[in-house]
C-alpha cells in the first residue's frame, strides 16, 4: 500500500548574472533588472494553484524542507525571500525542525547579506564556490574570485545559520591532481558542515559541449577522488551519497528526501515536482520553463503532468535510492511505490547473485562492487516493455 512520504518544496529562481559554460540548469543571464516583485507574486500563485489542484491542504502534510535553487537565488532581496517564505508558511504548516536552504553565489553576496536571509527564515546556505583558483574560476565563467569565495564562506560561518554547504568541483579544464587537492584542502579549512564535491561533466546544450575543453584523464580523476576521499574522511566528513559529504548528522535533509523517493512540490520556472497519493497515484509535474511564459498571466504555470505507471516505479525508486550509501529498508519500497516486494523478486535475486547487493534481513545494502557497476544494477529494474 502506498503511504505518502515526507513532503518538501523546491523553489526555482531562474536568473544569473551570466551563464556559465558548463551549466545545463534552467538559468537565464540577466538582461535587465529582475522583476522580483512580480516573480514572488507568481510563485505564491503557482503554489496556490498546486495546493488547490492536488487538494494538499486537506491532507494535513507538513513541509519537511524547502530548497530555493537556481539560477542565483541570492540575486533576490532578503525582504522578498521573507515575503515568499511567510506566504508558504501561511499555506502549508512547517515541521518543527524544517530545513530551509538557499543557494548563493559568492559574487552576489556582500557583508551582512547572510544575516538578512537568516532573519527572514533561511537556516541553511549553499555557496557555489566551485574552485579557489582564479584562473579556474575564469575558465568556468564564474563572476567571483578566490578571495570572494573565502569571504562568503566566512560570512556563512559567522551568520549563525543551522548549517551551510560549499559546492566544489574537480576534474576542471587543465586541472592537475595538486590543483584539485589544493582546492579541497582550502574548502576543508573553512569547516563547512556539508561539502558537495563533484566531478565536472560536460552536458549537452552547454558551451563546453560545443567547444570541449581539455579535462584530466581517467587515471588522474581516479587519483583525485582516492586522495580527496581520504582527506575528507580524515577531516571528519562522512560520504553519505555519491557527491555529498557532511559532518555526522549534518546531511542535507532536502536532498535525502529526494533520494529516498520522497515527495516535493516544485514552483517556479521549469521546476519539477513529485507527489504521491493514498489512492496509489504518483504524479510528476514540470512547470513552464522560460520566465516570459511563466510570468504571462494568460498561461498556466503547469507545462507537464505525468502519472508514473507501476511498471516504471521500481527503476525510479532505485535510481534515486542507490545514489545514497545507506542501507535501504525494504518497507520503503513497498510504502513509496505501492508495489509488493514480489514485483522485484527477479532483479533483486540477480543483483544478490552478482554481489551488487547484500540482503541484511529487512534492508538491502549496495556493496562496494555494486557501486562500480551501478548502471548495470539499475538496468535490472527497467521494465523491458517500456524500453
Amino acid at each position: 500500500m502506498l503511504v505518502p512520504p515526507p513532503l518538501s518544496l523546491y523553489i526555482h529562481i531562474p536568473w544569473c548574472v551570466q551563464k556559465c559554460p558548463y551549466c545545463d540548469f534552467n538559468s537565464h543571464a540577466l538582461k535587465a533588472d529582475i522583476p522580483e516583485l512580480d516573480y514572488i507574486d507568481a510563485l505564491i500563485d503557482d503554489l496556490d494553484t498546486d495546493l488547490a489542484k492536488y487538494d494538499l491542504a486537506s491532507q494535513g502534510r507538513a513541509l519537511h524542507s524547502i530548497f530555493i535553487g537556481g539560477g542565483t537565488p541570492s540575486l533576490i532581496s532578503a525582504p522578498e525571500i521573507g515575503r515568499l517564505l511567510e506566504a508558504v508558511k501561511l499555506r502549508i504548516p512547517f515541521s518543527d525542525d524544517i530545513e530551509i536552504t538557499m543557494e548563493a553565489n559568492p559574487g552576489t553576496v556582500e557583508a551582512g547579506r547572510f544575516n538578512a536571509y537568516r532573519e527572514v527564515g533561511v537556516n541553511r546556505i549553499s555557496i557555489g564556490i566551485q574552485s579557489f583558483q582564479d584562473d579556474k574560476l575564469q575558465r568556468l565563467g564564474r563572476i567571483h574570485g578566490s578571495r570572494e569565495a573565502i569571504t562568503a564562506a566566512g560570512l556563512a560561518q559567522e551568520a549563525g545559520l543551522d548549517s551551510f554547504n560549499i559546492d566544489l568541483m574537480h576534474g576542471l579544464p587543465d586541472q592537475s591532481i595538486d590543483d584539485a587537492l589544493s582546492d579541497l584542502k582550502q574548502a576543508i579549512a573553512l569547516e563547512p558542515p556539508h561539502l558537495s564535491w563533484y566531478q565536472l561533466t560536460i552536458e549537452p546544450n552547454t558551451l563546453f559541449y560545443s567547444k570541449p575543453p581539455v579535462l584530466p584523464d581517467d587515471d588522474d580523476l581516479w587519483e583525485i577522488f582516492e586522495q580527496g576521499h581520504q582527506m575528507l574522511a580524515q577531516a571528519g566528513y562522512v560520504q553519505y551519497e555519491i557527491s555529498g559529504y557532511s559532518k555526522p548528522g549534518r546531511q542535507c535533509r532536502h536532498n535525502l528526501n529526494y533520494w529516498r523517493f520522497g515527495d516535493y512540490l516544485g514552483i517556479g520556472c521549469g521546476a519539477h515536482g513529485k507527489l504521491s497519493f493514498a489512492d496509489g497515484t504518483i504524479t510528476r509535474t514540470v512547470k513552464v520553463k522560460h520566465p516570459r511564459g511563466y510570468l504571462n498571466p494568460a498561461k498556466p504555470y503547469l507545462d507537464q503532468e505525468i502519472q508514473v505507471p507501476a511498471s516504471e516505479r521500481p527503476f525510479e525508486f532505485f535510481m534515486n535510492r542507490f545514489r545514497l550509501l545507506e542501507a535501504c529498508p525494504k518497507h520503503d519500497y513497498v510504502e513509496r511505490t505501492g508495489l509488493p516486494l514480489s514485483s522485484i523478486e527477479g532483479p533483486i535475486n540477480w543483483a544478490l547473485e552478482q554481489n551488487y547487493l547484500e540482503d541484511k534481513g529487512d534492508q538491502w545494502q549496495i556493496t562496494e562492487h555494486g557501486k562500480l557497476f551501478l548502471n548495470d544494477l539499475l538496468a535490472a529494474f527497467v521494465d523491458e516493455e517500456n524500453e
